[in-house]
């Protein structure tokens, strides 16, 4: 739960200003309507009775369980609602800065209802009362990495292919113009957040206390800071510079690495898993602003990008051995989970843009979705002007 306030610092601070208090609410909204919408919906479809392999068919509104009959389900359901949200609060990031608050309200309910939970029962539903066809194949997703974040990370990519890129954004001649957060600050403490978060989200799928929680919590942590020294060096020699915001990234990149195989892989081979996502984040942030797939926060490549790689290495280099039948369903989950994910939320946000709106005029943009959306200002308005005399006078 504490990594819905690091994702909110992340995106803020990778963000302008202007648009401070839209990112906060967003992520709050993610968890408030995400909550009840995988109350009534989607906990169902994720864990109930599967008779198909595809979705559940009980345990909405968890009606079907008596307190004093069953009181796990609701430890259960209150842990996986949190995947669920974290799942939705992905795509903020992605399509941050020109998203109206409303139609972002409606894909939250969408994703946290059906398209995630859906993918979670093929994957995850055998963990209550169902049983996916993933699931039944040996498809190896301990804690994740396709589950959580490349299906955040695919809906990200439909959300930003179809709402377009930030005003500005371009110049005529193609090339990209940067946009700087306006906190880095805010963004390295959500990062650290989100680090010690994900000790929760890893070693806690175990869903019970025993010892495999060690490796997994050691797994977790080499594997975050490889990706972090990996984003770091790689800019360092490509961009000239070690990149801060690169090697923020290249830490989250290693945790949503290593996501799915912690409970699988050793601690050599976490460090290799986390210092791949490093070098492969770098790379793929650099190639979605090529070719003008405009995501202010890099989520698609840290949770989309990574999350397949991170899938894959599951296969590739687990503890027990490694065959092509793996290999071949790893490939498979990752492949589902694009088709899937990719494919319905294009057609959700089509959808949306085409009724109420997907996104804000131009001149929403320009000014701020703060005061337009929310009539809020993360920041007294003389804050900036203050702080610029102090430091003119020396102060």
């Amino acid at each position: 739960f504490l990594m819905q306030a690091g994702f909110a610092l992340v995106e803020t601070g990778l963000t302008r200003a202007k648009n401070a208090v839209n990112i906060c609410m967003k992520n709050l909204m993610d968890f408030s309507a995400g909550s009840l919408s995988f109350f009534l919906v989607g906990f169902g479809l994720m864990f109930g009775t599967s008779a198909t392999g595809l979705f559940g068919t009980s345990g909405f509104l968890l009606s079907d369980f008596a307190v004093d009959q069953d009181t796990w389900v609701y430890v259960f359901w209150m842990f996986q609602v949190v995947f669920a949200a974290t799942a939705a609060t992905i795509v903020s990031g992605a399509m941050a800065e020109r998203t109206k608050f409303t139609s972002y309200l409606m894909y939250t309910v969408f994703l946290t209802a059906v398209v995630y939970p859906i993918f979670g029962s093929w994957a995850w539903g055998g963990l209550y009362k169902g049983g996916g066809w993933l699931e039944g194949m040996g498809f190896i997703d301990f804690a994740g990495s396709t589950v959580v974040h490349s299906v955040g990370g695919w809906a990200a990519l439909a959300g930003a292919l179809v709402i377009g890129p930030r005003l500005g954004r371009y110049g005529k001649d193609g090339r990209p113009r940067a946009m700087p957060g306006h906190n880095l600050v805010f963004a390295t403490l959500g990062v650290l957040l989100l680090w010690f978060g994900w000790f929760g989200f890893n070693a806690g799928s175990t869903t019970t206390a025993d010892t495999s929680i060690a490796l997994i919590a050691v797994n977790t942590n080499l594997a975050a800071a490889a990706g972090a020294v990996a984003a770091m060096v790689t800019a360092w020699l490509y961009l000239k510079k070690p990149d801060g915001t690169m090697a923020l990234n290249g830490a989250l990149a290693g945790l949503v690495g290593i996501t799915a195989g912690c409970a699988n892989v050793t601690p050599g081979s976490s460090v290799i898993i986390g210092l791949v996502a490093g070098v492969i984040v770098v790379f793929s942030v650099l190639f979605f602003d090529k070719i003008h797939i405009d995501d202010p926060v890099g989520a698609i490549s840290v949770h989309g990008v990574n999350g397949a790689w991170g899938t894959l290495a599951a296969g590739l280099f687990n503890a027990e051995g490694v065959t092509l039948g793996i290999i071949g369903v790893q490939l498979l989950g990752i492949l589902a989970a694009f088709v899937w994910t990719f494919g319905t939320m294009w057609v959700f946000f089509k959808l949306v843009a085409v009724t109420v709106g997907l996104r804000v005029s131009a001149e929403e943009e320009v000014e701020g979705l703060d005061s337009h959306e929310h009539g809020n200002d993360a920041y007294a308005p003389d804050t900036f002007r203050t702080l610029a005399g102090d430091a003119g006078a020396g102060a």
